[in-house]
């Protein structure tokens, strides 16, 4: 660790890590409840369990996000942090606002939850994903604009580098696309058609920003290439990644009301977005294999070349299977869209926060790297989380295209609670991957606590000129 500021990102980490696992145990539950549907209920119900799964990842993520900027932004800047006090409020903030909103969908009813936070006065709440209310919204909004400025701040009178100024704009857009949460028309469409503004620009947008950024930071740290190779390489992934992630929100335009010229933008542009996932997997393998040092973080760099893999796939290919409008009539809503959505999530924004933290914990704890059993724990949890991952994807994909054969597509559609019914089995398959992937996780957790040979400081290892 280079500056003391940089500590703040802990209490960050360690809080994301611990969403995640509880974020983890209720898709657990959901998965229980999609073949037992009596389990829990009702205490959890299923709108319960799925609520709090979703808003566990999204708010888990931005304290992973938030951690990965209070660490990296410093050291690209090469001076502190403009104010660590400001740092370590706003985590109280976001983390107290989220827990009790978390507690609020457990413990009471959404209407009554809706009355209790005046949600009458600027109504928000209610659309998936977005179920927050409007209260803990404007938290967030207080949130995000605090760390911004800290951020902005700091870059403003440090060093500019492309990692530092690419990371700020995806932030930026973060958090100028979150407002469009507030804005809910009377007419469904146009509900729709902006909602897709916050769900689809945050994640097939402004997030790759952010995901591209940290990826270049950390393989800048652990290869030694030269900065301006892997900059340049950054420049044409998030141009890339901007021009399809933005027009391509047009493959959510399909069949909600919108002009039918979507059906031709979404579907040409959403067909391109895959190439800036795969040319971000060439980018990570490319840099390692030119790699000047052999850096003892190897878990961090097997880590890295994950994201990019699995975010090619999960992003890239199973995304395209079903973005072209023909395709999508068929497709839309069935379990294809969940086995793309799990895999595109855990390896584009999972797997870089999980890379981020294996690269700086150690550094905040005074050493270069883990001790070498503490990363063979943490690699078992590696290979266990994504093999698991993979094969969720592949049960849920299987699942989707009966679903599409004998609900949609064949003469005789038959009635969507029979065909469940038909592809329960894959369902059971998709919760024991779970199962193992819970695994897998509390693993990654466990790496953090191994004992072993201790490596050596980072004042007395590898000199650190990137």
């Amino acid at each position: 660790m280079k500056y003391s500021s940089q500590a703040v990102a802990k209490p960050y980490f360690i809080a994301a890590i611990g969403l995640f696992v509880g974020q983890i145990v209720f898709g657990l539950v959901m998965g229980l409840q999609y073949v037992w549907g009596d389990f829990l209920f009702p205490e959890i119900p299923f709108n319960v369990a799925r609520m709090v799964h979703t808003n566990l990842l999204i708010v888990w993520l931005l304290f992973g996000f938030m951690g990965a900027a209070y660490y990296l932004v410093p050291e690209e800047a090469e001076r502190e942090l403009h104010s660590p006090l400001l740092a370590k409020v706003l985590f109280w903030i976001f983390l107290v606002a989220g827990a009790l909103t978390i507690l609020g969908y457990l413990l009471v009813p959404y209407a009554r939850l809706a009355e209790l936070t005046m949600n009458d006065l600027l109504p928000t709440m209610g659309r998936e994903f977005l179920e927050q209310p409007t209260i803990t919204k404007i938290g967030i909004v207080i949130v995000a604009l605090g760390f911004l400025y800290n951020i902005g701040m700091t870059i403003l009178a440090g060093r500019k580098t492309v990692v530092n100024l690419v990371l700020l704009t995806g932030l930026l857009g973060l958090a100028v696309f979150f407002l469009f949460s507030f804005y809910v028309p009377d007419n469904l469409v146009l509900d729709k058609y902006f909602w897709w503004w916050v769900v689809h620009l945050w994640v097939e947008g402004v997030w790759e920003l952010i995901l591209g950024a940290l990826l270049a930071f950390v393989l800048i740290k652990i290869t030694g290439v030269d900065r301006e190779v892997i900059e340049k390489w950054l420049y044409i992934i998030i141009a890339m990644s901007l021009i399809t992630g933005l027009i391509g929100t047009g493959h959510h335009f399909y069949w909600i009301g919108t002009p039918g010229y979507w059906q031709w933008w979404g579907s040409i542009f959403s067909a391109m977005e895959p190439i800036p996932f795969f040319m971000m997997t060439v980018f990570a393998f490319n840099m390692v294999n030119r790699r000047r040092r052999e850096h003892p973080n190897k878990a961090a760099m097997l880590w890295a070349l994950g994201t990019a893999v699995m975010s090619f796939l999960g992003a890239g290919v199973w995304g395209f299977l079903h973005t072209l409008a023909p395709v999508n009539y068929y497709t839309h809503g069935t379990q294809i869209t969940a086995a793309h959505g799990h895999m595109a999530f855990y390896g584009a924004y999972v797997m870089i926060v999980l890379t981020v933290i294996s690269y700086a914990m150690p550094k905040l704890r005074g050493e270069e790297a883990a001790n070498p059993r503490a990363q063979v724990v943490e690699m078992w949890s590696f290979w266990l989380m994504t093999v698991s991952m993979v094969f969720i994807t592949l049960f849920l994909t299987g699942a989707g295209v009966l679903q599409v054969w004998m609900q949609r597509y064949t003469d005789v559609p038959q009635a969507f609670m029979v065909v469940q019914d038909k592809i329960a089995i894959f369902y059971w398959l998709r919760e024991a991957a779970g199962a193992v992937f819970m695994t897998g996780l509390i693993l990654y957790v466990i790496s953090f606590f191994v004992t072993g040979e201790k490596r050596e400081s980072v004042s007395a290892g590898v000199p650190d000129t990137a």
